[in-house]
């Protein structure tokens, strides 16, 4: 087993394309689960491990939104809880990548985690409106089930994209993948409001319950702006697979 330093610099060689991620995820969220893997392969954990301990951090802070008393102390906590599971969901594909031990089970275990949390972090949203906030009317307890409908539509559109294209693509390789083409730092920019990283911002304003709605309705709104865009990109992307 190579030293830290030596493990670091095999992950660097071992990441995922930039293409299509946000600078966020690139520059801050990779960057840390390249240290959280470094420190799982040194201790001899698997990437289903690294997977389930994201889980315990995810779980447990968005746990916390429905059942504790928003408070700024609560805000900061929630919110380290989730960048830490984030940087841990990021560290599991980096560490399966390193050792060769990623698979179909390890796939599959990290989307039905990440499939959890989108469904849980709304629902969380929405016991904590209906448990603790003053709310100016009872229509806000449909934002949080807005949200979760545009969080999981384009979670599963997306996944259903990349293997449809995949599956297609085994036989010919389509124009609009064929083309790499350099990272677009304007595209990484314009996805920040859609990254989950920047969206775990927002809970450190729970300790405002006001500031906190404010800032959730407006990532709403944008989620639901992009999840159009994107459905429209990737179905126009499937059909030029078809007629090539």
């Amino acid at each position: 087993m190579g030293s830290t330093g030596t493990v670091l610099r095999e992950l660097r060689g071992a990441q995922k394309s930039a293409k299509g991620v946000s600078l966020y995820s690139r520059y801050v969220n990779r960057p840390v689960g390249r240290v959280l893997a470094a420190g799982a392969y040194r201790a001899g954990l698997t990437p289903n491990q690294v997977t389930l301990i994201s889980a315990v951090f995810t779980y447990s802070a968005l746990a916390s939104v429905a059942l504790v008393d928003p408070s700024w102390t609560l805000a900061v906590l929630v919110y380290g809880a989730l960048a830490v599971g984030f940087a841990f969901d990021s560290a599991d594909g980096q560490l399966a990548r390193l050792t060769g031990r990623g698979g179909p089970d390890g796939e599959w275990l990290d989307h039905v985690v990440d499939c959890g949390k989108l469904l849980l972090v709304h629902t969380a949203v929405l016991i904590s409106f209906y448990r603790f906030g003053e709310l100016p009317s009872d229509g806000w307890l449909l934002l949080p089930l807005g949200f979760q409908l545009a969080a999981v539509v384009t979670f599963c559109a997306g996944l259903l994209r990349e293997h449809l294209g995949k599956a297609a693509a085994s036989a010919r390789v389509p124009s609009w993948a064929a083309a790499s083409g350099p990272v677009s730092r304007v595209r990484a920019v314009a996805l920040l409001p859609a990254d989950y990283g920047v969206f775990c911002l927002v809970f450190l304003l729970l300790g405002a319950p006001g500031a906190f709605r404010a800032g959730y309705a407006v990532l709403a709104v944008v989620h639901m702006l992009f999840l159009a865009a994107f459905l429209a990109k990737w179905f126009r992307e499937l059909k030029a697979l078809r007629a090539g």
